[in-house]
């Protein structure tokens, strides 16, 4: 039985100003919804540069806004260098606004910004939330250091605004792995609206095909939007170069955000190397991950996702400025056993990294630390949305069983 919800509308906002993590979990959340219910549309709100070069799947469609880059001093700039930033918003603002009147949506999910790059979608919360849209915040299992997020909510009076507009804010991890909002003074009425729904299964499309997977065994090294994912490559190779047994293949994506300098750089750097295959940019990364003996990663939220839903043995190298969720993330999964971790400076040792290199194919699973693990989170999603939209249906919907 497949319920069919006639003309529902989920609009969904991601700012993505660094990476592409917020379209990525996005666009899974949206595939997802349409897989589960026929008639529901999905409208997604990105300002990724980039956000043209994935596929989406029938009745997903994405609205492009004027792109914001963030520098790695924490600041931000117009992707246009010749349009002042203040104008940007003010653009990135206004289409916002137009899409939700436009659109009309029954829910809007807002991805791990409460109120949006500068407050961005306050003005479209407060709209929508005058003619009863649900309103949903969707935050990462990890934010950042407590004390770095606390400042930034306190300076922006965030947790009241969360308060003041959302019905519900969806948390992508089990409880028992981590709070996104610990540390931080949460208002009981903030924390009964908390639903951790799960990690975020990722799989493969039915039109998936090997032949895009390299030949015969290799380890796949990923540093995501890759814009700040040059030192964990450098070091990679830098390890091949120094030590002569290390012969796993390595199929290396640099990213599409890493700049062309690094990136040609690294090309030139790895060219002379056998067992090694760099890649610049590529859409289907399930795939990728899906074939790989072991993942070395930086450990975002989307790549440590796919290497627990494939179950695979994963290095994981983090960011440790100037936001520290991926060095969190990395420490609790070290913890609980389900991957391998270097510091930077411990990847910076070419024999060192080299030794972790040539074990990781024989490391064991997630899988074998943790056999009960589930990712449950796109299902108690669609549950969710099926309970909201059959209890809540508004005049314009027909719900059908299928």
């Amino acid at each position: 039985m497949m319920r069919r919800f006639e003309h529902a509308r989920v609009l969904m906002y991601s700012h993505d100003t660094f990476g592409l993590g917020h379209l990525r979990r996005c666009r899974t959340i949206a595939h997802s919804l349409v897989e589960d219910f026929r008639g529901l549309h999905v409208l997604i709100i990105s300002g990724a540069q980039i956000a043209g070069a994935f596929d989406y799947k029938a009745r997903v469609d994405f609205v492009k806004i004027p792109s914001v880059i963030k520098l790695r001093n924490g600041e931000y700039t117009s992707l246009d260098r010749h349009i002042d930033l203040h104008e940007t918003l003010k653009m990135r603002q206004s289409i916002i606004r137009h899409t939700a009147e436009t659109f009309q949506p029954d829910i809007f999910i807002v991805d791990k910004e409460p109120m949006g790059l500068r407050g961005e979608v306050e003005e479209t919360l407060s709209y929508l939330k005058t003619r009863g849209t649900t309103l949903i915040l969707g935050l990462r299992e990890v934010l950042d250091a407590p004390h770095l997020l606390d400042a930034e909510w306190k300076r922006r009076d965030t947790m009241r605004k969360i308060d003041l507009f959302y019905d519900q804010i969806w948390v992508y991890g089990p409880p028992d792995f981590y709070d996104p909002l610990t540390g931080l003074d949460v208002p009981p009425s903030v924390r009964a609206k908390m639903n951790f729904v799960g990690f975020l299964q990722r799989g493969l499309s039915h039109d998936a095909s090997p032949s895009h997977r390299p030949d015969g065994d290799y380890l796949l090294v990923t540093t995501g939007g890759g814009g700040d994912g040059a030192e964990l490559i450098h070091d990679v190779i830098h390890a091949y170069q120094e030590d002569p047994t290390l012969t796993h293949k390595a199929l290396i994506m640099l990213g599409p955000y890493m700049p062309a300098k690094k990136r040609n750089r690294l090309i030139d750097k790895g060219a002379n190397i056998p067992y090694i295959e760099i890649r610049e940019f590529d859409n289907r990364m399930e795939e990728l991950i899906a074939g790989a003996r072991g993942v070395v990663s930086m450990g975002g939220y989307n790549t440590y996702c796919e290497i627990l839903s494939f179950d695979k043995p994963a290095l994981i190298v983090p960011r440790v400025t100037p936001r520290e969720e991926q060095l969190i993330r990395a420490h609790r999964a070290h913890e609980l056993g389900l991957v391998d971790m270097l510091l930077p400076e411990e990847a910076a040792d070419p024999k060192r990294f080299a030794g972790a290199l040539k074990a990781l194919p024989t490391k064991a699973p997630p899988s074998k630390s943790s056999p009960d693990l589930r990712l449950e989170g796109l299902v108690n999603i669609s549950t969710i949305v099926e309970d909201w939209l059959g209890r809540n249906s508004a005049p314009h919907l027909s719900v059908v069983e299928r």
